[in-house]
């Protein structure tokens, strides 16, 4: 079964709890990354749209994106989440 938004995100804030624990200042992950993670990566049925737009959402001011494909949406979207201190 493909991934759903509620996939990634569930991923994604448990990476970043991980990294909070950690006592990091921040947090560089990049869309290919998490989906893997998640799964049905790389694979003719992936959701990269989704899961960009997970990352995308759960941004912060201060959170950076760091590179993005031309079209937006990719495995090399990459953002920098700073993390809570």
């Amino acid at each position: 079964m493909a991934p759903k938004a509620h996939d990634f995100r569930v991923a994604l804030n448990s990476i970043l709890l991980d990294a909070e624990e950690q006592k990091r200042q921040y947090l560089e992950l990049a869309a290919g990354e998490l989906h893997r993670l998640v799964g049905g990566y790389p694979g003719k049925d992936h959701r990269m749209p989704t899961c960009c737009s997970v990352m995308r959402s759960i941004m912060r001011p201060s959170d950076q994106i760091l590179s993005a494909p031309p079209k937006g949406n990719g495995a090399s979207l990459k953002i920098r989440y700073w993390l809570k201190k």
